[in-house]
């Protein structure tokens, strides 16, 4: 299951996170995004329970995209205890995310 996320709940489910979060900052208008989500979304079926799977669109949520640098989508970040430590930017095979996994 993927969560959409807000500065309201970022937080709560990313930086506060007991498990690692892959945090996806796309946009509507982003052919390559649009054709990353169906591999975010298997990803976060496959390691349910293992991470949590978040969405930030960054039209909506320009103070999240500006704190974390996001320049180019989709860009992936994963954090580990509340921490970004690997990033994937551009539209990659599902091998490279789940690289970061590892």
């Amino acid at each position: 299951m993927e969560i959409t996320l807000t500065k309201g709940n970022f937080e709560d489910e990313v930086l506060k996170s007991e498990i690692p979060v892959l945090v996806d900052f796309w946009a509507s208008w982003c052919g390559p995004c649009k054709m990353l989500a169906p591999t975010v979304a298997q990803i976060a079926e496959e390691y349910s329970g293992k991470i949590k799977v978040g969405k930030v669109n960054v039209d909506e949520e320009e103070s999240l995209s500006r704190e974390y640098g996001i320049v180019s989508i989709p860009t992936v970040i994963l954090f580990k205890n509340g921490k970004p430590e690997k990033t994937s930017i551009g539209l990659v095979p599902k091998e490279t995310l789940v690289s970061m996994l590892g």
